[in-house]
């Protein structure tokens, strides 16, 4: 009995990656958007907060849900279609930013290009991520000398 409660408790990269980028996506929605946007953030984002009731407080409360989606999803053991879920909510706020910090790059706001590189090569991460599977046990490995 105890055997099978540790084996479904085992530690998992990818659980963890969705767990601890769920809890960051979470604290920049919360922190770094919807209690101090910095003025390159809000400069970059002014094409889409002029669409968005709420403006920044909005967006950053999508990146709260999505992290806590993300971070949700990290905790569930044997449940990859929650884990497909938790990629999904690390991957669109990441891909939204990098979208329109790339168009605000290309028109209004040159500045925004770094931003967008960022938040583009960190999108690309996270689906690199999805895709891969976990390491096995140490004692399933072949011994590589």
């Amino acid at each position: 009995m105890r055997g099978a409660a540790v084996a479904r408790w085992q530690f998992s990269h990818r659980r963890a990656f969705l767990l601890v980028l769920g809890l960051g996506w979470a604290g920049y929605g919360g922190l770094g958007i919807i209690g101090q946007p910095r003025y390159g953030t809000a400069r970059g984002l002014a094409d889409l907060t002029r669409h968005v009731p709420g403006g920044l407080d909005t967006l950053g409360w999508m990146w709260v849900a999505c992290g806590t989606i993300a971070a949700l999803a990290g905790l569930l053991v044997n449940c990859p279609r929650a884990q497909a879920l938790g990629y999904v909510a690390l991957s669109v706020p990441a891909g939204l930013w990098a979208g329109v910090f790339s168009a605000a790059a290309a028109s209004t706001y040159p500045p925004a290009v770094g931003s967008a590189c960022g938040w583009g090569a960190f999108t690309i991460g996270v689906v690199l991520v999805s895709g891969m599977d976990d390491p096995l046990p140490r004692h399933l490995r072949k011994d590589r000398r």
